[in-house]
């Protein structure tokens, strides 16, 4: 049984309040029939009535549409009135500009159309009352007008289209402009497609477009015989009459087309460019089809009844469209969608070789977080002689980005893992599972790729830890023996001690910005591997005369397929090196309390002062230490896991409203099969198989 929505008689709901305001709008309406007004302030005038005082006040805007409503019913001369109104403004006022512009991606950049937002945000375009779209900007003029015009029923607006009574026009027979109006947008939507259908840029991703009948030049031709077989019908000719469909079909294969380009860029990379040009030519393809569906319902009925649930679905588009074609927050939230899910492709797909099913897998990782801790010891080592050096700021964050970058390097050459590199690229997997699962409910899958996660996780924070800390006292005890002093002195070793206690100094705050760095390096590396598979960086290098003669053709292919492969990941981890050694240069040269704290690292340091302070180390400061290095890496994972899952999920536009179900899964799973978070089972069975 369907449910309907009941919108109660106004009737019902008047009070002398909803009295007054009832007579003020049919002043309105009585002096624009008696003074044969303009039709745009009799329009502007009326919104300002119906609209509430503030946007989430939806009721009032529905009893005003209510009260309008009632107007019209026992006054048929201000019926016709607001009725002509309303047809000469959508006929005569040019509205084709509405129709295929408005709520669309423009074809501009992003930084020149960020500009244009900007400056009209200061100073407001001119208004030409020639164009319907510049009409919209004098009836809606506050931004949030989308919210109320959204929030008010669709049967209210449905009520408002019945009480202007269309069926008592008189029948025409020449085409009327209202609707001349919705065919040339049809028509300039189906132009603007095959254009887009003709870009170099598209063509390159689908090969076929040159080699077969594009449906993106058919839907053309097909669209210029049904608009013109549509006006002689319209007309009363008895020629046959071809519909839509066929149309329909064409626009149908168009799509199918962007989604093979888009699957092909998820394996093959991607541009800016051609991210904005899918978004704005499906954006098109959609905004065609709903014009073209008005058409089929005018043609079946033509005082348009039929078509009046459309109407109402294009006015709501279209004044959320205007209301936020200066937006300059949802150009940037838009634009960083689509930035995103270019960048956090290839992360998933990497993020899915540090999530271990089996114990070899598990062992394997642990293992080579084991190799980055002996390398982080090293790199600890170093930035400990730089900084006693007491060099300038500046000099001293090069010498810090170069020590990070260059052995973060070193680390991915070597096939080792940094445990805190890991969420980045494990929330993008997780987010194309919650993409693939979510809305199918399919709590068993999620929470075993969870369970896998926090155990990878945990897998290679022991690695790192366990290895760098009695690594670096046996490095300072090497040096102690070596040269007869300590390589960290008393003084310093207490210091170092203080810069890891949670409890009297910023540590978790500056763990939280190591945090932010790890998730922009995530980024970056999702940024260069789509680089270097888009732009066939690989193919450009073996092309290189003099590189080919100076390594051999062989090496040089085994170069470029190392650069496709690995590009990203070596990006990522140097300037996830430039931003750990830069952040405390900008605290010193800005003044800001701004540093960072890594867990390998503030273990590292304090594997050196326990040496230092020649372990006389009290157990309450001891405690107080392994309590700052967990905080520490509790704030560096949940920092980037979070920020990094929040713009995967974005990007996939995916939205997941199961936490709660979910979590009640991971907690029933942890108390069902513990053991199943810290270490992998024997073997591969049940929900381990059909997760992975």
């Amino acid at each position: 049984m369907v449910t309907k929505t009941v919108i109660p008689p106004y009737r019902a709901i008047v009070d002398s309040k909803m009295h007054k305001v009832e007579k003020s709008m049919e002043t309105v309406l009585q002096h624009h029939l008696q003074e044969n007004g303009d039709e745009i302030t009799l329009i502007a005038e009326l919104v300002a009535k119906i609209r509430p005082p503030k946007s989430s006040q939806a009721d009032h805007a529905e009893h005003m549409i209510g009260a309008l409503c009632h107007i019209l019913g026992r006054r048929p001369d201000l019926r016709a009135a607001l009725r002509a109104a309303l047809l000469k403004l959508l006929g005569t006022h040019k509205p084709v500009s509405l129709y295929v512009e408005s709520g669309i991606l423009p074809s501009t950049g992003f930084f020149t159309e960020l500009y244009r937002r900007v400056s009209h945000k200061i100073l407001p375009e001119a208004i030409d009352p020639q164009y319907l779209k510049d009409i919209f900007a004098l009836v809606f003029t506050r931004h949030d007008g989308e919210v109320w015009v959204n929030a008010v029923p669709e049967a209210r607006w449905l009520e408002l289209l019945t009480e202007l009574r269309f069926d008592e026009q008189a029948a025409e027979t020449v085409l009327p402009l209202p609707v001349r109006g919705i065919m040339d947008a049809v028509r300039v939507l189906s132009y603007r497609i095959s254009s887009i259908g003709l870009e170099p840029e598209l063509i390159r991703n689908e090969p076929s477009l040159e080699e077969f009948a594009s449906p993106f030049l058919t839907q053309n031709d097909e669209v210029g015989k049904y608009l013109e077989q549509f006006a002689l019908a319209w007309e009363g000719s008895t020629l046959a009459f071809q519909d839509e469909k066929h149309i329909r079909v064409l626009l149908d294969q168009c799509a199918q087309i962007i989604q093979r380009i888009r699957r092909t860029a998820s394996r093959s990379g991607t541009s800016i460019s051609l991210t904005f040009l899918l978004q704005r030519l499906t954006q098109q393809l959609e905004r065609m089809e709903y014009l073209l569906a008005i058409l089929a319902a005018l043609h079946e009925e033509k005082t348009g009844e039929r078509a009046r649930p459309l109407y109402v679905g294009l006015f709501k588009t279209l004044v959320s469209g205007e209301c936020h074609k200066n937006d300059v927050r949802q150009h940037w939230r838009d634009s960083m969608e689509l930035l995103a899910l270019r960048v956090t492709e290839n992360a998933s797909r990497t993020g899915e070789h540090y999530i271990t099913s089996t114990r070899s897998e598990y062992f394997a990782l642990l293992k080579s977080a084991m190799g980055a801790g002996l390398i982080i010891a090293f790199m600890a080592m170093i930035k400990l002689f730089i900084a006693a050096q007491h060099l300038p700021p500046l000099t001293e964050a090069l010498l810090f980005s170069l020590n990070y970058g260059l052995g973060f390097i070193l680390i991915h050459i070597l096939h080792f893992t940094i445990a805190t590199k890991q969420p980045a690229m494990t929330a993008s997997a997780i987010a194309a599972s919650i993409s693939e699962h979510g809305n199918s409910h399919d709590m068993e899958n999620l929470t075993s790729i969870i369970a896998q996660t926090m155990r990878s996780q945990l897998a290679a924070i022991l690695g790192n830890v366990l290895v760098v800390i009695p690594l670096a006292m046996l490095i300072a005890w090497g040096i102690m023996a070596a040269t007869g002093a300590h390589f960290v002195a008393p003084e310093k070793a207490q210091h170092l001690m203080a810069d890891i206690d949670p409890f009297h100094s910023l540590s978790v705050f500056y763990a939280a910005i190591a945090g932010v760095c790890l998730f922009l390096s995530g980024l970056i590396a999702g940024h260069h591997d789509n680089l270097a598979v888009y732009n066939r960086i690989p193919q450009r290098l073996k092309q290189l005369r003099w590189l080919k003669r100076l390594l051999g053709a062989a090496r040089l292919a085994r170069v470029a397929d190392y650069v496709e492969n690995n590009l990203g990941a070596l990006a990522g981890n140097f300037y996830f090196g430039c931003m750990l050694g830069g952040v405390a240069a900008i605290g010193v040269v800005f003044g800001l309390p701004v540093d960072i704290r890594h867990i390998t690292f503030s273990s590292a340091f304090l594997g050196f002062s326990l040496v230092g302070l020649d372990f006389a180390v009290e157990p309450q400061q001891l405690l107080v230490a392994a309590l700052g290095i967990a905080l520490i890496g509790l704030a560096n994972l949940m920092v980037s896991f979070t920020l990094a899952l929040s713009v995967a999920m974005k990007a996939r536009k995916v939205t997941f409203a199961h936490w709660s179900t979910l979590l009640r899964s991971v907690g029933r799973r942890f108390g069902r099969k513990p053991r199943e978070f810290l270490l992998p089972p024997k073997s591969q069975k049940g929900d381990e198989l059909d997760a992975h």
